[in-house]
């Protein structure tokens, strides 16, 4: 039997990317990390670190060019965004955000409003915010209740959206609205910029990570919102929100790889310096097996990802299936690994001087938000169910 010619190989990253990651990497060690753990205690929103990483080109990462974007590939987006959570995730984690909402625009917008909102934000001019989650739906974002009701050439909005990211610091919002009935068939997606009457936000939430982002309620009063400022059709909001979400979920991810890859060198630099016993903790054994385990279980958990990534980019019919997968497993083996990389500290891990408790903290809601991780497996669940019939 003829062999067929081996394809290329997938786990093998180009020279372009290989500089894309060292650039993300060196870009997290001088620009990042050196601020992390003041920034999580000040509460910080660092700005001027977020726009100088946009004139890199982070911006609009996966937002075509012709915009201001810079044209790449799922899988550089992840690499990315790992090696930005190296320095911090919660940093990473907004900067994934306000790219998702980017996309959205880019991918689904006409000309007009590609031209309009997206070179100002690939440039992180103006930051982006995107609001599904209510009070009253998290989960279950199909039952959200925020409403818009055509007004003529206006739709009027009130409701309120919950635990968003970047809220009150960021100049556009893009919001899933319900224009119809109920179910995902009645949402259509709004862009709404700041300053809009009848606009506002709650106070900054105190939160277990993440402090580097605000995080506050959006409520909207009988806010006045243009019909041009519309994606796409009505009915059309839901799956607008879900194909941002494939990426997202990836994004977030990546950002788990990256907390708890730190996590791992901060432990192996710990376990070289200290001292038990007469020996350096890395001559124990059993030390040395843990550290083992940690280190494969990212790897698969990267490798993975990047598989999943490389659907989406390929526009595979099971993308979305990989990709909550690929989150559920990113997500919880990341928060592991730091977890055990704290422990492996002992008391000294539980010190924010070390940055260990401020990754673990920042990684545990990566299990919760782009979609729980029980909700990625109903995903998951429901698209077996759907071949097996």
């Amino acid at each position: 039997m003829a062999r067929t010619k081996a394809p290329p190989n997938m786990f093998t990253l180009s020279e372009d990317q290989i500089a894309i990651r060292d650039m993300a990497r060196d870009f997290a060690n001088e620009q990042i990390a050196p601020y992390a753990v003041e920034w999580d205690e000040k509460k910080h929103f660092p700005v001027e670190q977020l726009r100088a990483a946009a004139a890199l080109g982070m911006g609009g990462i996966y937002v075509k060019e012709d915009v201001g974007g810079s044209g790449l590939t799922r899988l550089d987006a992840a690499l990315i965004f790992e090696q930005l959570a190296t320095g911090c995730p919660g940093t990473s984690a907004y900067l994934s955000i306000h790219n998702m909402s980017t996309w959205m625009i880019d991918r689904f917008g006409d000309d007009a409003q590609r031209r309009k909102w997206v070179p100002r934000l690939a440039s992180m001019e103006h930051f982006a915010s995107y609001c599904l989650t209510e009070p009253g739906a998290g989960s279950d974002a199909a039952a959200l209740k925020t409403k818009a009701v055509r007004n003529g050439d206006h739709y009027i909005v009130d409701g309120q959206k919950q635990f968003i990211s970047g809220a009150g610091s960021s100049d556009i919002y893009v919001v899933m609205v319900r224009t119809g009935g109920d179910g995902p068939k009645g949402i259509s997606t709004l862009v709404i910029e700041a300053g809009a009457p009848g606009l506002s936000f709650g106070a900054n939430e105190r939160k277990m990570g993440w402090n580097v982002q605000p995080t506050r309620t959006v409520t909207f009063e009988g806010v006045r919102v243009p019909v041009e400022n519309r994606l796409g059709e009505e009915g059309e909001g839901f799956r607008i929100a879900m194909a941002g979400l494939d990426g997202g979920r990836l994004n977030i991810g990546a950002c788990s790889l990256g907390g708890a890859q730190a996590a791992l060198e901060k432990a192996l630099s710990y376990m070289r310096e200290r001292k038990a016993f007469g020996k350096r903790l890395d001559e124990f054994q059993a030390l040395q097996f843990r550290l083992a385990d940690m280190a494969t279980e990212l790897e698969c958990a990267r490798t993975f990802l990047w598989r999943a990534a490389s659907a989406l980019d390929a526009k595979a019919p099971d993308a979305t299936q990989l990709c909550a997968m690929a989150k559920r497993i990113a997500t919880d083996r990341g928060f592991e690994v730091a977890n055990d990389a704290l422990q492996m500290h002992g008391g000294y891990g539980y010190l924010a001087d070390y940055g260990i408790e401020k990754i673990v903290r920042d990684l545990r809601v990566h299990q919760i938000l782009e979609g729980t991780n029980e909700i990625m497996r109903l995903i998951v669940a429901r698209a077996l169910i759907a071949q097996g019939n």
